[in-house]
């Protein structure tokens, strides 16, 4: 597991490193992707994270994510 320096922590981002402040939720990393919460799909080390929860779910270092975001189209 890394380690959390200067206020940041290291996480895995579909497959990617990425770092966000300390105290972010999994909305706030949401947020920073640019994507509409209401369309994605989040895996928060290996479980599925409810829609409604992704404000009160706190993200730690170390942690994995996968993020699906859904794309309308016709």
């Amino acid at each position: 597991m890394a380690l959390e320096t200067s206020g940041e922590l290291l996480l895995t981002v579909n497959g990617e490193p990425r770092r966000i402040g300390v105290g972010a939720s999994i909305a706030d990393l949401v947020a920073s992707l640019g994507l509409d919460p209401k369309k994605v799909a989040v895996e928060h080390n290996a479980e599925i994270a409810p829609r409604s929860m992704l404000a009160d779910v706190r993200l730690a270092d170390g942690d994995v994510l996968e993020i699906v975001h859904f794309v309308g189209g016709g």
